[in-house]
């Protein structure tokens, strides 16, 4: 079976999160593992812990079906890099087991800012989710990011081909309706008082209010306290 990973900072996670976790999960058929970075290589900083990040994240995916967290990327030293983790999961699920990376489009056409990015498709296939504002048909990856679009371009292949074999291949997964949510127009939702319960799951904004983050100044915890911690 098809394991979709899902990487990012997650601060915090919203429900624009949620629904491609949940498009990709319905449209491949498959289990999809959300991945908290320890220290995202791409920020030079982040607004809330890891562990506090990663606790509103199991909250967020508390009872959903086919949706897990997965903290491997908290317990390794260092910068959380793609590749590294993509290692330690074909390590751990053997040569043949079909893996895929779900990334957005933007981070696409950004592939060639990442670490060792050529290994990954030797690792898993690329899921890429589709954005109208960030293109990623040939003629505009060949402008904003060439060695990508040459790199890919033989790739591409439908959904269904993922299953079939266990890493080399892109995907397109559409996204309907487009979502409005973003981590950084939320965390300045909540600083400035605008109204943002909305924007995440009811247990993940209650946990938000309990703890005081993402406020202005912000309030920074360690770890979320223990007899709260699931």
């Amino acid at each position: 079976m098809l394991r979709i990973y899902y990487g990012g900072s997650f601060d915090p996670v919203h429900n624009g999160h949620l629904a491609i976790a949940c498009a990709a999960r319905d449209q491949l058929g498959a289990e999809v593992f959300l991945l908290p970075a320890g220290d995202p290589p791409h920020k030079t900083t982040t607004h809330a812990a890891a562990e506090v990040r990663a606790h509103l994240l199991e909250l967020a995916v508390a009872g959903v079906p086919g949706l897990r967290v997965d903290r491997r990327e908290l317990q390794r030293a260092g910068p959380s890099y793609t590749v590294d983790t993509l290692h330690q999961l074909r390590a751990e699920l053997g040569p043949q087991a079909p893996i895929a990376w779900l990334v957005g489009a933007d981070s696409l056409r950004q592939l060639h800012t990442w670490h060792r990015w050529r290994a990954l498709l030797a690792l898993a296939h690329l899921v890429v989710v589709a954005r109208p504002d960030a293109p990623v048909d040939g003629a505009a990856l060949a402008v904003v990011a060439p060695a990508v679009q040459e790199a890919i371009a033989p790739r591409w292949r439908p959904p269904a081909a993922l299953a079939q074999a266990p890493a080399g291949a892109v995907c397109l997964l559409p996204l309907a309706p487009l979502r409005p949510e973003s981590s950084t127009e939320l965390r300045h939702r909540i600083a400035a008082g605008i109204p943002w319960r909305d924007w995440v799951p009811a247990p993940v904004a209650a946990e938000i209010e309990r703890l005081q983050l993402y406020r202005d100044p912000p309030v920074i915890l360690a770890t979320p306290p223990q007899s709260d911690r699931p």
